[in-house]
């Protein structure tokens, strides 16, 4: 089977809530045309991101349908469909697919600080859910699953595995294991990607990233970065992720996922920047910190419902 090839800026969509928790399902909406509007070349839903770890199951399949309904082909979706069970995300995967997702991301099977499942069992996990989605899957390398993922593992992984083509590492040392895994996996290899908020982007794309995974704050001025550096036009690739870095940093460093919210709400894009019981919400001191910074950039998630 011919795999897609899929590259540039695919962010994470936030998922926004009502000030009293509940799904805000026309903000969600908004949140994907903002998106297509910063020129993402595609979108990820319900990752980490997403906070996929605070929603229900109805939840998260009222989301899969409402985000690829309303995407409607415009760009690739990746639906994320990590869970422990083989067969939950088996199941998850098939959903997703026959809603139109164009790639599945997952997570390597993990369950609090110590229950992992080993090499033999893990490359069976993501058999089974190639078996149950014949779409392209990519593997997320995150230190949030507490699994050591060797270069040897994951290309051992995408040799067995053939539909797992795409690897989104978020590791310390990102570049250095891209470069392994490039080396390493070959032609098995069709997408090396990084993530954490692009934090690390410009030495990635050195060692041959050839997509990134930011959240949806700036994705129009992560994008130009990608397409300088693509082109062969490093000096100006690197001269604008100079120019954003600082508030990426912050992002990474002091936000996390509230960013997005945060400024969405600020650009009227959403109603409300609530995340769900026990994430603290952004402090006071916080939010004008990165609103200052978002201010001298401009980025569309500031402008868009202006």
């Amino acid at each position: 089977m011919a795999l897609p090839v899929y590259t540039g800026v695919f962010p994470v969509a936030p998922t926004p809530f009502l000030d009293n928790g509940d799904l805000d399902i026309e903000g969600m909406k908004r949140v994907l045309d903002c998106m297509i509007d910063q020129g993402v070349d595609g979108i990820c839903v319900l990752a980490n991101y997403s906070e996929q770890f605070v929603l229900t199951d109805e939840e998260r399949e009222t989301l899969t349908q409402l985000c690829l309904a309303h995407v409607a082909g415009r760009v690739p979706v990746i639906v994320t469909v990590s869970h422990f069970s083989t067969r939950i995300a088996a199941e998850r995967a098939a959903r997703a697919q026959r809603a139109g997702a164009a790639m599945l991301m997952l997570m390597p099977p993990y369950h609090g600080a110590t229950l992992r499942a080993d090499e033999t069992r893990m490359v069976e996990h993501f058999q089974r859910i190639a078996e149950a989605a014949p779409i392209p899957i990519m593997l997320q390398d995150a230190p949030l699953s507490g699994v050591a993922l060797s270069v040897p593992a994951m290309v051992r992984l995408a040799e067995t595995v053939p539909q797992v083509c795409y690897f989104k590492i978020e590791t310390p040392g990102t570049a250095a294991k891209l470069r392994g895994l490039i080396a390493a996996g070959g032609n098995a290899v069709i997408g090396p990607w990084d993530g954490e908020e692009s934090i690390t982007l410009m030495a990635d794309l050195d060692a041959g990233a050839t997509g990134t995974m930011s959240s949806a704050l700036l994705s129009d001025l992560i994008k130009p970065v990608v397409q300088h550096h693509a082109a062969g036009r490093r000096v100006e690739a690197a001269a604008q992720y100079a120019k954003i870095l600082p508030l990426i940093n912050y992002e990474n460093r002091q936000c996390g996922l509230r960013a997005t919210k945060t400024v969405m709400m600020e650009g009227k894009v959403i109603r409300s920047d609530h995340v769900r019981h026990p994430l603290d919400p952004i402090h006071p001191a916080t939010r004008e910190g990165l609103l200052e910074l978002a201010r001298e950039l401009q980025p569309l998630a500031l402008r868009w419902g202006h």
